[in-house]
C-alpha cells in the first residue's frame, strides 16, 4: 500500500528523543542513539514529530508500506486505530431494574476533558483519578461502574487533542494530594500517547502515587490489567 510516512536522515539525527515523545502512535525510537522508524504501518504520515526535531532530520515521504495485519482498503489515514470493523454481539434479554442500574452514571465532576479541567479543582483534593482515553467508554460497557465510580475522571485524545498532556497531568498531581492513578487506555497504537504522558507525569510531579494501566481492546474485552 502506498502512502505517507516519515523518513529519518541518520546522519542529521542526534539521537534526542525529542520525536519519539512526539509521536502519539508508537512509531518512532532510539536504537543505538539513533531515531528509527521501528513500526511503517503504525506511522500516520502526518508529521507530529517534524516540528520537534531541532536538526530537521525527519521528513514526509510517500512510499510502499507492508501494513502487516492491518486491512489497508478500510483505513482512513492510513493509522491501525482507524481501522474499520464490525463487531457482532448476542443480544441478550435484560430486566427493566438491571438496565436502570446497568447505566447510572458515576461521573463525580465536570468538566472531564483533560484540557479543560483547572489544574487546583477542589474535587481533585484526596481522589482516586481516572486518566482515560475518550473511546474507553463507548468500547467498555461497565466503564461507569468498573472504573468511574468513587473517581473523578478527566479524559482525552493523543490523537485528535493538540499538544502533550504531561505538563498538564504533572501540574495536577504536583497540586493536589491524588491518592492513586488509574490508566484506562485503547488497544490502539495513538492510545500509547495518554499513558506516556501520565508515565512522564508521575515522573515529574516528585511524589510516589500508586499506579496501574488498564487495556481495552476495540471490541470491549480487557485485554491488559
Amino acid at each position: 500500500m502506498k502512502r505517507n510516512v516519515i523518513a529519518i536522515d541518520e546522519d542529521k539525527c542526534v539521537g534526542c528523543g525529542l520525536c519519539a515523545s512526539a509521536c502519539h502512535q508508537g512509531a518512532i525510537g532510539i536504537v543505538d542513539g539513533k531515531a528509527k522508524l521501528l513500526r511503517e504501518d503504525y506511522c500516520d504520515g502526518l508529521g507530529r514529530c517534524l516540528p520537534v526535531c531541532p536538526t530537521e532530520a525527519i521528513s514526509v515521504e510517500e512510499r510502499e508500506v507492508d501494513m502487516k495485519n492491518t486491512q489497508p482498503d478500510t483505513l482512513a489515514c492510513g493509522c491501525p486505530g482507524t481501522n474499520s470493523k464490525t463487531i457482532k454481539r448476542e443480544s441478550t434479554p435484560v430486566k427493566t431494574q438491571a438496565k436502570t442500574l446497568s447505566t447510572e452514571s458515576h461521573l463525580n465532576q465536570w468538566p472531564v476533558q483533560i484540557k479543560l479541567v483547572p489544574s487546583n479543582a477542589p474535587y481533585f483534593s484526596k481522589s482516586n483519578l481516572l486518566i482515560a482515553a475518550d473511546c474507553a467508554a463507548y468500547a467498555y460497557g461497565n466503564f461507569h461502574s468498573e472504573y468511574m465510580r468513587n473517581r473523578i475522571t478527566i479524559i482525552g485524545c493523543p490523537k485528535l487533542d493538540e499538544g502533550d498532556y504531561a505538563q498538564k497531568l504533572t501540574d495536577i498531581l504536583q497540586q493536589n494530594d491524588i491518592k492513586s492513578v488509574t490508566v484506562v487506555r485503547m488497544q490502539v497504537p495513538c492510545c500509547i500517547g495518554i499513558e506516556s504522558a501520565t508515565k512522564t507525569a508521575l515522573q515529574s510531579c516528585g511524589k510516589m502515587i500508586p499506579w496501574q494501566v488498564v487495556t481495552i481492546s476495540t471490541d470491549g474485552q480487557i485485554i491488559e490489567n
